[in-house]
């Protein structure tokens, strides 16, 4: 293979830059314009400090080399990393050095993809890299971790093995019908299935907590004009991130923002006023409106309630009928209270709160937490699947097993169950990477950043 290289860290301004280059002849590339003041032998997991020089051997940076010698390597190649100073002029400048002497620019992902081509990791746990990569939460990060150390991995191969196992009795009971000593009968392949269905099934429910913890769940701040909505997301926020005024209809398009409830991301979108609109960008303001609250996975209906209950909000109750929701109260400092009865009339949550008073707000999370059970989201010796490739094809070979117990029912030959268990072992070896084809290799690895 080709020797890559690429710049590891973030664009921008820091401390540190790190150009990463991996292959059989990094080093030699590497020896071209890399003066050591250590003249010593290169030695794995050693760090070395010189300078970067041009052609004319003039100075361009201070560095620090760092040396893994295949196969102790992330890629199992040679490998180095130039650490040099943070700021992107440098880091480009280093890296144009190193394709001017033989080494080639990496793809995205391309690191991590020779980790996989070369046998150090699965496919599951090169896609648990760039998911720690893009982590918001601890206990997304930690679900990640696990997936990078195996753990998905081992499942899957003990699940495979299994079906192997079986497999393999089946097809000398089909081939050698005269030895019967360890024959496969109708009534071991059922029980053999009732054996892998339940773990099938533990891993398909998991994903609900593995979908919650990587993609978060979206929250949409639903009211009339001048309920309060957007003091409600700046009290979130805990800054001025939305325009608050006395004029109604100031939130024109939505805003969305990132918070963590018990270490699970909620995307929280503030939302324009729902009302009869009257100029033509209100309106497309408010059919946005009405979009996100279809979409979401939860509503906080927001009402004022120094006000009677009219028309608007009534088709604001109509319109989180069908949906998870929390209907608040908001501007309970005010004396005055409006006739509410058809607000308390519906089967949601209601909390009384004052975001002018910064009131509830701690009673709203903790709603929150008992409508998505987040505080059950417990990782200690919990396997999650969170990726939804892996799910699809946990369901694909759920499926074939099910098709296995419908031949088993009707009494069909045995052979045909063969076919099924094939199927099962195929799917399976799409997750760990041993039955996958280059086009989705490739399509994974484009995800990933430049450097990794």
């Amino acid at each position: 293979m080709s020797t890559i290289v690429a710049i590891s860290t973030s664009p921008g301004i820091g401390g540190i830059g790190i150009i990463r280059m991996s292959g059989e002849n990094a080093f030699n590339i590497l020896n071209k314009f890399f003066v050591p003041k250590n003249h010593s032998e290169i030695k794995g997991y050693t760090l070395k400090y010189g300078n970067i020089v041009d052609k004319e051997n003039k100075i361009i940076d201070e560095v620090l080399v760092s040396y893994f010698i295949a196969p102790k390597s992330y890629t199992t190649e040679n490998m180095c990393e130039i650490n040099s100073h943070g700021g992107i002029v440098i880091m480009n400048k280093i890296l144009e050095i190193c394709l001017e002497n033989g080494a080639i620019l990496a793809e995205p992902g391309e690191f991590t993809k020779r980790a996989f081509l070369n046998g150090r990791i699965d496919l599951s746990q090169a896609e648990a890299v760039v998911d720690i990569i893009n982590s918001k939460t601890d206990k997304e990060s930690k679900v990640a971790i696990e997936q990078l150390e195996g753990k998905l991995s081992e499942k899957i191969k003990e699940i495979r093995q299994k079906v192997i196992s079986l497999l393999a009795d089946i097809e000398v009971t089909i081939d050698y019908p005269e030895y019967d000593v360890e024959e496969v009968t109708k009534s071991k392949i059922r029980v053999f299935l009732n054996e892998i269905d339940i773990l099938f099934d533990q891993l398909q429910k998991s994903f609900l907590n593995g979908k919650i913890l990587k993609e978060g769940i979206k929250i949409a701040i639903i009211g009339k004009p001048n309920s309060g909505k957007s003091s409600l997301l700046n009290l979130i926020l805990n800054e001025d991130r939305a325009i608050v005024t006395d004029i109604e209809g100031t939130t024109r398009d939505s805003i969305e923002e990132f918070i963590t409830i018990d270490g699970v991301p909620f995307k929280i979108i503030d939302t324009a006023g729902i009302r009869k609109a009257k100029d033509e960008v209100e309106k497309i303001g408010v059919e946005k409106s009405l979009k996100i609250l279809h979409e979401s996975d939860i509503i906080l209906a927001i009402f004022d309630i120094s006000k009677d209950v009219d028309e608007e909000d009534m088709n604001i109750l109509k319109n989180i009928e069908e949906k998870n929701a929390i209907i608040l109260l908001n501007k309970k400092d005010l004396k005055k209270r409006g006739n509410l009865t058809e607000i308390f009339n519906t089967n949601k949550p209601i909390i009384e709160i004052s975001v002018k008073e910064k009131d509830g707000l701690d009673i709203i999370y903790e709603e929150i937490s008992k409508i998505f059970k987040l505080k059950e989201i417990a990782l200690d010796g919990e396997l999650i699947v969170s990726n939804n490739r892996h799910k699809s094809i946990i369901i694909n070979a759920r499926n074939n097993l099910k098709k296995v117990q419908e031949i088993l029912d009707n009494d069909m030959p045995i052979d045909i169950v063969s076919l099924y268990m094939k199927e099962i072992i195929d799917e399976l070896g799409k997750i760990t990477g041993e039955n996958v084809t280059e086009d989705i290799i490739n399509e994974i690895f484009s995800k990933f950043c430049l450097g990794k």
